[in-house]
């Protein structure tokens, strides 16, 4: 299973974990968005994402327990591409 989080860059507010990706990305609402986290479950999983997000080069980075995709960069400190 895969699930995802953000965090909202004018209040701070990190949503709860979720994992239905199909209606929220669709609503809109990106520019708020100050960082995306994806936890998956299964090794296997999150080696392929990783590999599709590589191919498109953003912003971010992978931790033990999951995937930092960022949207804005607050601190102006270096932040590498996956």
């Amino acid at each position: 299973m895969i699930k995802w989080r953000t965090k909202d860059i004018d209040t701070g507010y990190i949503s709860l974990w979720d994992g239905d990706w199909y209606y929220h990305f669709s609503d809109g609402g990106y520019k708020l968005i100050e960082w995306l986290e994806i936890h998956a479950e299964d090794d296997l999983i999150k080696t392929d994402l990783i590999q599709i997000l590589k191919k498109i080069h953003v912003p971010g980075e992978v931790t033990t327990d999951s995937i930092i995709i960022y949207g804005y960069n607050k601190t102006n400190e270096f932040i590498d591409y996956i």
